[in-house]
C-alpha cells in the first residue's frame, strides 16, 4: 500500500471526532486543497475542495456523518448504467458487514449491520443545540415527524432524527478505516506493507498489462525526500484507490485517458478513454450561522484549539469516551423532499429537473438539512462570539465538473479542476430555497440571538426579509409567519450563495463505472477498460451521484472490490 500523506495511527487529530475541522486548515498536511478554476457561476470565485491525504483518506478526516444512500441509487447503478452485481440487494450484505449499529439495542433492522468493525452511534454528547432544533421543527414543521432512524435506505425522506455518527459509543473514537482494517491487521508490517508519504506517479503498463507503479516520496510530508523515482512491481494486479482527484491523474499520467489531454502534457496515449477525469460530482453546501445564547455549548473552542477547552474535553474523552470531544456537533438532520407548496417556492427553474429525476423516485431527497453546534463558514468570528448553524447541502445537483492533469511528469502538480457548482440554474434555485427554510428554523430556536451578519445576505432597506428578529436579536414565536421574499431579496440570497457556498466534500465520479461507449472508465468488476490487471476502487467509480455523505458508499465500494479481487485470485471466505 502506497499513501501520499502521513500516518494517522493513534493521532488525536484523527481519532478524536471533534477535531475534524482542523483538517480544513490551509497549513494541514492531512488533506489536499484542490483549487478549481475561477467560475462565472460563482461570480469569478475559485471553489476550494479539501480531500483526505493521509492513511485512511477521507475516513480519517471527514465529519463522521452517518448518511446512507437510498436503495434506488444502487439499483440505478445496476439497471440504468448497466452494472450487474451492483444493485441494492447485491451490495446490502456488504453494507451490513461493515457496520456495528449501536443506536437500537435489542432491536435489529434488516438493513443495518450489528457485528462489523465500524461503529455507529449518537456519539458521546447530547448537545442542547440539537435538542433545541428537534423541539423547534416538531412544532414548526409537524408534517415531517421525528423518528428513530432515517438511514434505513428505504422510505427515509421527510423525517427528522437525532443524527447518528461514525463514532464508537463506548470509546468515543472515530470509526475510521486504518484503525479497524490496517493498523490492527495481523499481517500489518509483514505481508502487508504500508509506505506513507509516497505519491504514485503512474502505473507501469507492459504488453497491455499493469505490472507495477512508479512513485516518488512526498516532500511536503517527508522533509528528507529525494526526487528519485521508485518502482513497486506487481505480479497479479494493481489497484488504484486515490480518490476522485487522484485516480484520474494516475491514469492520465499512465497514458490512459483522452488523447488530446495526454498529448498536451507530453504523455503518450496507450488507451483511449475519454471519460477519465470527466463526470465530476459534488454537493454544494451552505451553513447559516447565528449568534448563540450565552451559555450555549459549542465546539468552537475545540475548533480554535483553545488550550483550556482541549484539556477539559480531552480529559473526559480519555477517561470515559464521552463529552464534547466524542461528537461532531451535528445532532439533528433530515433528508428533505419538497411538498407541492415548497416546489412552488423553488420556482419554475427546477421544474424540468424535478420531473425528469425526482418526480417518479419518491425515495430521493433534494437536500440534507440540519444543525451544527459550531461555526462553519468563511468569516471566522472572534473567540468571544459563540455561534451555531442551520443549513445543508444539495443531494443530487445537476452541475457536473472535471479533473485533469496539468503535468505528465509531476504527480504533485496542481490539477485542472472545474467544479461545476451552480453551472446549472436549478441547483442555485434549490440552495436558495434551502437558505429560506433553514433560516426559518434557526430564527425560531430558543438559543437564537440574531444573524451572524457577515455570512447572510444584505437585503434592501425596508425589505420584509430582515424580519423582526433582526432588530431584537431574539427568536420569533415558533408559529410566527414565514418571511416573504421579493425578487430583489432572492437576488441578494444568490449573491451570498455564490460568494459563500462550500463543498460538502462529497467528490465522486471521475473514473465512472459505465459502458465504455458511454464514457465509462471501469467495468462492473472495476477493471480499467483496455488494460489487464488494473482496477480502480474508490468513489471515483460512482456512475452517478448518491444522496448521502459518501463515506458509507466508499466503504461499500471497498468491500465489493475485496470480493471481486478475492474471486479473481481464488481466495475464499472474503
Amino acid at each position: 500500500m502506497l499513501e501520499t500523506g502521513p500516518h494517522t495511527q493513534e493521532d488525536l487529530a484523527h481519532v478524536q471526532p471533534a477535531r475534524f475541522l482542523s483538517h480544513l486548515r490551509p497549513d494541514t498536511v492531512t488533506a489536499k486543497h484542490v483549487v478549481a478554476r475561477p467560475s462565472k457561476h460563482l461570480d469569478g470565485r475559485s471553489l476550494i475542495v479539501q480531500c483526505g491525504q493521509c492513511v485512511g483518506g477521507g475516513s480519517s478526516v471527514n465529519f463522521t456523518m452517518y448518511t446512507r444512500a437510498p436503495a434506488s441509487d444502487f439499483d440505478d447503478w445496476a439497471n440504468v448504467y448497466n452494472n450487474p452485481g451492483w444493485a441494492f440487494d447485491d451490495v446490502l450484505p456488504l453494507i451490513k458487514k461493515i457496520e456495528r449499529y449501536q443506536n437500537s439495542p435489542g432491536v435489529e433492522h434488516p438493513t443495518h449491520g450489528y457485528d462489523g468493525p465500524l461503529k455507529v452511534s449518537y456519539g458521546g454528547y447530547r448537545n442542547a443545540v440539537g435538542e433545541d432544533y428537534l423541539s423547534t421543527v416538531a412544532q414548526y414543521d409537524s408534517t415531517r415527524p421525528i423518528v428513530d432512524d432515517i438511514n434505513t435506505m428505504v422510505e427515509d425522506v421527510n423525517r427528522f432524527e437525532r443524527y447518528p455518527k461514525w463514532i464508537d459509543e463506548q470509546t468515543g473514537r472515530r470509526s475510521d478505516v486504518p484503525h479497524h482494517f490496517v493498523y490492527n491487521n495481523p499481517s500489518y508490517g509483514t505481508t502487508l506493507q504500508l509506505r506513507a508519504a509516497c505519491t504514485v506517479n503512474r502505473v507501469i503498463i507492459e504488453n497491455g498489462r499493469a505490472s507495477g507503479v512508479e512513485y516518488v516520496h512526498n516532500p511536503r510530508i517527508n522533509a528528507d525526500a529525494d526526487n528519485s523515482l521508485h518502482i513497486a512491481k506487481a505480479k497479479l494486479m494493481v489497484v488504484v484507490s486515490a480518490g476522485p482527484f487522484g485516480s484520474p491523474g494516475i491514469l492520465e499520467r499512465s497514458g490512459i485517458g483522452a488523447p488530446d489531454i495526454l498529448k498536451r502534457h507530453g504523455v503518450e496515449p496507450i488507451v483511449d478513454l475519454s471519460g477519465v477525469g470527466e463526470n465530476y460530482n459534488d454537493d454544494p453546501l451552505l451553513f447559516l450561522p447565528f449568534h448563540a445564547a450565552e451559555g450555549t455549548v459549542t465546539l468552537d473552542g475545540i475548533i480554535r484549539n483553545d488550550k483550556e477547552e482541549i484539556e477539559k474535553w480531552s480529559t473526559q474523552w480519555v477517561s470515559e469516551g464521552k463529552g464534547l470531544m466524542a461528537t461532531n456537533g451535528i445532532d439533528a438532520g433530515c433528508k428533505y423532499r419538497p411538498t407541492p407548496a415548497e416546489l412552488e417556492d423553488i420556482g419554475p427553474t427546477f421544474k424540468k429537473r424535478w420531473e425528469s429525476f425526482y418526480a417518479d423516485s419518491p425515495e430521493k431527497s433534494i437536500l440534507w438539512i440540519g444543525e451544527l453546534a459550531m461555526y462553519v463558514g468563511l468569516n471566522q468570528p472572534p473567540p468571544e462570539v459563540a455561534c451555531f448553524c442551520a443549513g445543508g447541502f444539495s443531494m443530487y445537483p445537476s452541475g457536473i465538473g472535471s479533473v485533469h492533469i496539468t503535468s505528465g511528469e509531476d504527480p504533485h502538480a496542481l490539477v485542472d479542476f472545474v467544479s461545476g457548482v451552480f453551472s446549472s440554474p436549478d441547483d442555485l434555485a434549490v440552495m436558495r430555497h434551502m437558505y429560506k427554510r433553514c433560516r426559518e428554523i434557526g430564527r425560531r430556536m430558543s438559543c437564537y440571538r440574531g444573524l451572524y451578519a457577515p455570512d447572510h445576505p444584505k437585503f434592501p432597506d425596508g425589505s420584509a426579509a430582515h424580519g423582526p428578529e433582526a432588530l431584537t436579536g431574539m427568536p420569533v414565536d415558533v408559529h410566527a409567519p414565514d418571511l416573504v421574499y421579493t425578487e430583489e431579496d432572492d437576488q441578494a440570497i444568490d449573491v451570498i450563495l455564490k460568494s459563500h457556498v462550500l463543498t460538502a466534500w462529497h467528490s465522486n465520479g471521475t473514473c465512472t463505472m459505465k459502458p465504455r461507449d458511454q464514457g465509462g472508465v471501469v467495468d462492473p468488476r472495476l477493471n480499467v477498460y483496455g488494460v489487464q490487471g488494473l482496477k480502480v476502487a474508490d468513489v471515483s467509480i460512482c456512475p452517478a451521484n448518491v444522496g448521502a455523505n459518501t463515506y458509507s458508499t466508499a466503504l461499500t465500494i471497498g468491500e465489493k472490490a475485496a470480493v471481486l479481487i478475492a474471486e479473481e485470485l481464488g481466495i475464499m471466505g472474503v
